[in-house]
């Protein structure tokens, strides 16, 4: 598990994790060169040739979990079902572990096969996505400083999902080209503290829940980026009832549609916008004693045609208090869009095809942040699309109680991780 303070990790687990790989896939071992960096590992495959290397990327770690409410341990790794229904219930099935073993799979098979790509391929798998991304962040510093530059990144990110698109019937594979800056945004209010039974009119918890009112009364402005327009053009196409003659026209109808996104639910909303979530509050350590410090934590996720300037000038705008201290802590941009035409993209969504042939493949922007941000710096064509068929409930386990993955779909992503390396 990946925990912000680094002193509380089991750092124990992570070397396991890693000492036990080589036994578990000794051809991918024997043919591939492998390094570590702090406890992220970067795989090198040789290819016969020398044109721009492919990156798999996926990483190991996950967020914390306990066994309370879970109907199976989150790390006991249980199967349970039979055919079409068989499960298995653990922390990380969807996040990410999934995709890092899918990944290894498909390079043990294609080795013992003996398979050689055309170019390099390199396997990218961090330790600390979750909190910081530090291990992603090396990686990536290793490789520029040997002047890889790749041609073709592919993250986790999207999946192939049902009825998240109003009219739309059929499978959909987002694809991720993008996604949105994140930070962290600490509102501070420090007064003078003293006895509770002798307030003031305006707490410093009271000016803070003002802010966060009136931050929440201020949303930002919808948006729709060429992406999104891309994506409503994309399964406009396939929709039907009412809303289909606005997805069709929808560069002409675009204020009809920025107000359809924002009321349609959460995930539509956020597509077109900056969001906000307040998620940590403190205040006093004791119940009887004013605060001398109220604080809260927003996290914010920027949208793809602003910046984390603009984010905060709209943040002091809203809340209109200089008592209130606004801060970005670990702030990142979104992330510039990878193209969603011709051969890089092709080959996505080609794999995508051959596994899912009844899916529509669309790009998308990523409303959560990945490791693969980090691979902008050096490649072009950074993409977020984890293989796996995820209904809605399945999504609704990331990062909360019973996360678990059909083991039929798991297989597939087997599946379309080989394709993808057969196009290398």
């Amino acid at each position: 598990m990946s925990r912000n303070d680094v002193d509380e990790t089991d750092w124990a687990a992570f070397d396991r994790f890693i000492e036990t790989l080589p036994a578990l896939y000794p051809a991918l071992h024997g043919a591939l060169e492998r390094e570590q960096h702090g406890h992220s590992l970067l795989y090198r495959w040789p290819g016969s040739g020398d044109g721009a290397p492919t990156v798999l990327m996926a990483h190991y770690d996950v967020v914390p979990a306990t066994d309370d409410g879970w109907t199976h341990p989150p790390f006991a790794a249980e199967l349970t079902g039979s055919g079409a229904e068989r499960l298995l219930w653990a922390r990380g099935t969807l996040d990410d572990k999934g995709a890092v073993v899918a990944i290894l799979e498909a390079v043990e098979a294609l080795v013992a096969d003996s398979f050689v790509p055309a170019n390099d391929v390199y396997l990218s798998f961090g330790h600390d996505e979750e909190t910081v991304g530090s291990g992603a962040q090396a990686l990536v510093a290793a490789l520029r400083d040997r002047g890889v530059r790749p041609g073709f990144v592919l993250d986790e990110g999207g999946a192939v999902v049902e009825r998240i698109f109003p009219g739309v019937a059929a499978p959909i594979a987002v694809a991720g080209v993008s996604e949105k800056g994140i930070t962290s945004v600490r509102l501070t209010v420090e007064q003078r503290g003293g006895h509770a039974s002798t307030p003031p009119r305006m707490t410093a918890t009271v000016r803070l829940a003002r802010a966060i009112t009136r931050m929440n009364a201020k949303p930002f402005p919808a948006r729709l980026s060429e992406t999104n327009l891309r994506m409503v053009e994309t399964l406009g196409a396939h929709a039907t009832g009412p809303l289909r003659a606005v997805f069709v026209r929808a560069r002409r109808l675009q204020p009809l549609l920025r107000a359809v996104f924002a009321r349609l639910g959460d995930e539509t909303r956020a597509i077109v916008r900056t969001t906000t979530a307040v998620t940590q509050l403190s205040g006093s350590l004791a119940a009887n004693a004013l605060p001398e410090t109220a604080e809260a934590v927003v996290n914010v996720r920027i949208a793809v045609g602003s910046s984390v300037a603009e984010t905060l000038e709209h943040l002091r705008k809203a809340i209109r208090d200089p008592q209130v201290r606004i801060q970005a802590v670990d702030p990142s941009e979104p992330s510039p869009v990878s193209p969603s035409s011709g051969p890089e993209w092709d080959r996505l969504a080609g794999a995508i095809a051959a596994v899912h042939p009844r899916a529509i493949v669309t790009p998308y922007i990523m409303l959560g942040a990945s490791d693969g941000r980090h691979y902008t710096a050096i490649a072009d064509a950074v993409y977020r699309f984890t293989p796996f068929e995820m209904s809605a409930e399945e999504r609704g386990t990331l990062h909360a109680r019973d996360e678990r993955i059909h083991v039929a779909t798991w297989l597939l992503g087997i599946r379309f991780y080989e394709r993808l390396l057969r196009a290398s």
